[in-house]
């Protein structure tokens, strides 16, 4: 009874607190299954997205498959170090691995649902001149902690888009003309292709 009681306790208090679990994953009705593509062979976001696609109920398209999928491009994936502190001999101690990534979602008849977007994420790491010792391992680990917060994120906007248009009663192929790209955003020169 009395951990009943502490259960419901901490239940209520988690919901007072703004605290709720995420829903499942809203794509277009008229989405039979999505394909995920990038312009870099063999990206590990491709990988992460594909794997949270169908962890969320979604149908993954073959490579190949272009008919009647929605496609989830990832545009552009850009890293860059940041010297963020230094030393008193000028060398840098601290980073800020800096991780950029363009991407759109376009329906299966080719219209834009998700216009271009980018996001940006950032993690910062020392690395002292004298011993390197592990820096190479953590910034390999936050380099993987950077594509999973990435992909994300990627779903998260693709989730609001769509259901933020579907609660408004906006028909989703009104979302943009067919085939039509928004402005490329500025380039950021501290992240590098």
């Amino acid at each position: 009874m009395i951990r009943f009681l502490l259960a419901l306790v901490l239940v209520s208090g988690l919901t007072g607190c703004g605290f709720h679990l995420r829903n499942k994953l809203t794509l277009p009705p008229d989405v039979p299954s999505v394909r995920v593509q990038s312009s870099t062979n063999y990206s590990e976001l491709v990988k992460l997205l594909k794997r949270g696609l169908r962890g969320s109920g979604a149908v993954i398209a073959e490579d190949d498959t272009t008919a009647g999928v929605a496609q989830l491009m990832v545009l552009s994936e850009r890293w860059g170090d940041l010297p963020i502190a230094i030393d008193g001999q000028g060398r840098a101690q601290e980073y800020s691995l800096r991780y950029a990534a363009i991407f759109t979602l376009t329906g299966s008849d080719g219209t834009v649902v998700v216009p271009q977007q980018v996001i940006e994420l950032s993690r910062d790491y020392v690395s002292p001149p004298v011993d390197a010792t592990g820096t190479a391992t953590e910034r390999e680990i936050l380099a993987d902690e950077l594509r999973r917060d990435m992909s994300a994120a990627i779903l998260r906007r693709v989730d609001s888009v769509v259901r933020a248009r579907l609660e408004k009663g906006v028909p989703l192929e009104h979302a943009a003309e067919p085939g039509s790209t928004p402005a490329t955003p500025a380039a950021d020169p501290t992240i590098k292709p």
